[in-house]
């Protein structure tokens, strides 16, 4: 299985366990890895043959915009629910999602974690 990465989405919003965070707002980033088959794509040159990751970019960033929880965990969690649900073919991903200015005294760098997760295959799949 090939893997497509897309690095550096960043969005506005409003995710975080103290009030401010839930009121102001802040900027979150995620890196993305999704293991899809490429070979198709690599040999019709189209599109429809491989994962339109700009539509997987607007995922994220409306994921990212509209949802409002206290854990940055429920976030990331929220956000591969919605790519499953975008690309239902997708059997694989990896989502890293980045904090850029976490509300720690005397802390200047980021906060991230990282969630791999495969597709949930039910009785229908």
């Amino acid at each position: 299985m090939d893997v497509l990465v897309v690095r550096g989405i960043r969005a506005y919003g409003y995710t975080g366990f103290f009030d401010a965070e839930q009121e102001l707002g802040q900027w979150f980033e995620v890196d993305l890895r999704v293991w899809v088959d490429l070979q198709p794509a690599g040999d019709s040159d189209q599109l429809g043959d491989t994962l339109d990751y700009s539509q997987a970019v607007q995922v994220v960033q409306t994921g990212i915009r509209q949802s409002r929880f206290r854990t940055i965990e429920r976030l990331a969690a929220d956000l591969c629910d919605r790519l499953f649900q975008q690309f239902p073919a997708l059997p694989e991903l990896e989502l890293t999602l980045r904090k850029l200015a976490p509300p720690i005294p005397d802390f200047s760098g980021d906060v991230s974690l990282v969630l791999r997760r495969s597709r949930k295959l039910t009785g229908a799949d």
